[in-house]
């Protein structure tokens, strides 16, 4: 690191948002920039995104950066990528692309992912990777394509995930990091490849596609002359592949702070919530569900529960109320009613109206999986009117998370949260009762790249330990602890009861609604 040389960009390449983010050496963010992603969704369940125009959303996310930061090329210490979590991003020849990425949202790989996880060797592959098998993830996916196409795996040569293909294009070096390799194809308790988990998906012969692995908070690579023109930076310029996204928003959040673990929730477009934990205090549930992912941290891993359904379900309820107002001559912007929904919440009047939050298409994945789950209110009396339909949403998101957290183990004694859902008192308000412990909001405008960039902070020697930087640039953004209302805790345990009873009763419901709704038309 050379004189002015005093900051950090964090690369964070979202699902719909790449931003790349400058922060100074004690953590304050200077500036940022950012470039809307595209992604094709297809009739046959595929969702799909170009390697070479992510990259060149990269480069321009970088370009708005540096016209925003005065001389960025020449004060840049380092740089730090991470991004969406699972799907398959194909490389071959001279590291071209072999074909669109699958996404994290492709759904093509359910009919080898039911047939996996009926197999015998599925529970040793659990008992390797501390992760359910799901359609999102790259081992399920290339699993798919070696039974359905071959051909594509054939061309290829290595298979790496969204952030590990821009830091290929930022380095020329494939790899990936601790965290994907593990929880896909791996050890958690290792961090490395586990011949177990990969014969377990029936890739052992595709073994060769797998990069090698390395730790950007111990490694960095030097930006290529190349990537250095097209970005506006200079070559040379350390590189650090980050982790994936989920726990580098959670560590840029507060799932870990003044050497100790904690809870961490993002409350979203899906709800993330995890818990940092030594290796040895993992809790496999029965049903082979949930994520352990590597922090950048020795023995200390996160386990994870993900919604696949959080803040669409508020935005689906506000987008029915925007078409009734419409319709009544009173159109209203989707922020106007965002703005609404403390005030609709706080009117409400506390009943027993449950939803549970399950509107996503794709079902549910966390702390069950099942692609036929669907979303329901229940309760509902003719006294109700919109504002405790409000509330029951709000309080089911509240309810799932509890839902998570309960699939771990004991419920957490603290919970941080970000995204921008938690900025409304009801939900926070929700959240705490629900799981019955205080409540601490980060301030930190962008946590995934944040995370990011701490990793760099430390490949650099800028901070000795992870646990120092966290000390800087983690711990003083928490808020102050929002105590849960006893009153609200006693009412939650039992919507909770009956909220888990519900959903266990639904699957042969789903089942049979999702046999009706493959029917054909009646003409």
């Amino acid at each position: 690191m050379q004189s002015g040389q005093e900051l950090i960009i964090g690369i964070d390449a979202g699902t719909s948002v790449i931003k790349a983010v400058a922060f100074d050496l004690t953590g304050r963010q200077i500036a940022a920039a950012s470039v809307r992603n595209k992604y094709v969704s297809g009739a046959d369940g595929s969702a799909t995104q170009s390697l070479g125009q992510t990259w060149k959303d990269c480069i321009a996310a970088l370009r708005g950066l540096g016209a925003k930061v005065e001389d960025l090329a020449g004060r840049t210490a380092a740089i730090s990528v991470t991004g969406q979590g699972d799907g398959t991003w194909l490389v071959g020849s001279s590291n071209r692309p072999v074909a669109d990425a699958w996404l994290w949202l492709d759904a093509r790989a359910a009919p080898t992912v039911v047939s996996l996880a009926g197999g015998q060797a599925n529970r040793a592959r659990f008992e390797e990777t501390g992760t359910g098998l799901n359609t999102c993830q790259q081992g399920a996916q290339l699993a798919h394509m070696d039974r359905v196409m071959p051909e594509l795996l054939d061309l290829a040569e290595t298979a790496l995930h969204c952030k590990d293909w821009l830091y290929l294009n930022f380095t020329g070096v494939r790899a990936t990091d601790p965290s994907e390799a593990s929880f896909t194809f791996g050890n958690f308790r290792t961090r490395r490849y586990s011949p177990v988990a990969i014969d377990a998906l029936g890739l052992t012969h595709r073994r060769a596609l797998l990069p090698d692995v390395l730790d950007g908070s111990e490694i960095t690579h030097p930006l290529s002359s190349e990537a250095a023109n097209a970005c506006g930076l200079l070559a040379g310029t350390p590189v650090s592949l980050g982790y994936v996204d989920m726990v580098m928003t959670a560590l840029g959040a507060g799932v870990r702070s003044s050497g100790r673990n904690a809870a961490c929730s993002t409350i979203g477009s899906t709800g993330v919530h995890l818990r940092a934990k030594p290796v040895a205090d993992v809790h496999l549930n029965r049903e082979g569900t949930g994520y352990v992912i590597a922090l950048p941290i020795p023995g200390t891993v996160t386990q994870v529960q993900t919604n696949m359904g959080s803040t669409i379900n508020i935005d689906w309820l506000l987008d029915m109320a925007g078409y009734l107002m419409a319709e009544a001559g009173k159109p209203a912007s989707h922020a106007d009613l965002v703005a609404r929904i403390d005030r609709w919440f706080f009117e409400s009047q506390p009943g027993a109206v449950l939803y549970h939050p399950y509107i996503s298409e794709a079902g549910e994945r966390g702390p069950f999986v099942n692609a036929q789950a669907r979303a329901g209110f229940s309760g509902l009396s003719v006294r109700h009117g919109f504002p405790d339909l409000v509330r029951a949403v709000v309080e089911g998101l509240a309810l799932a998370t509890r839902d998570c957290y309960a699939a771990m183990g004991d419920v957490p004694q603290e919970l941080r949260v970000t995204g921008g859902a938690v900025r409304s008192s009801a939900l926070r308000r929700s959240l705490s009762a629900s799981v019955n412990a205080p409540i601490r909001l980060s301030r930190r405008e962008e946590t995934g790249a944040a995370g990011a960039a701490m990793m760099a902070a430390v490949a650099i020697g800028a901070y000795p330990t992870m646990d120092d930087c966290i000390a800087e640039w983690v711990t003083p953004l928490l808020g102050e602890a929002e105590q849960p209302v006893a009153a609200e805790a006693a009412r939650f345990d039992l919507l909770f009861s009956a909220y888990a009873d519900i959903r266990k009763a639904m699957p042969a419901a789903w089942q049979t609604l999702a046999t009706a709704a493959a029917m054909p038309p009646v003409t």
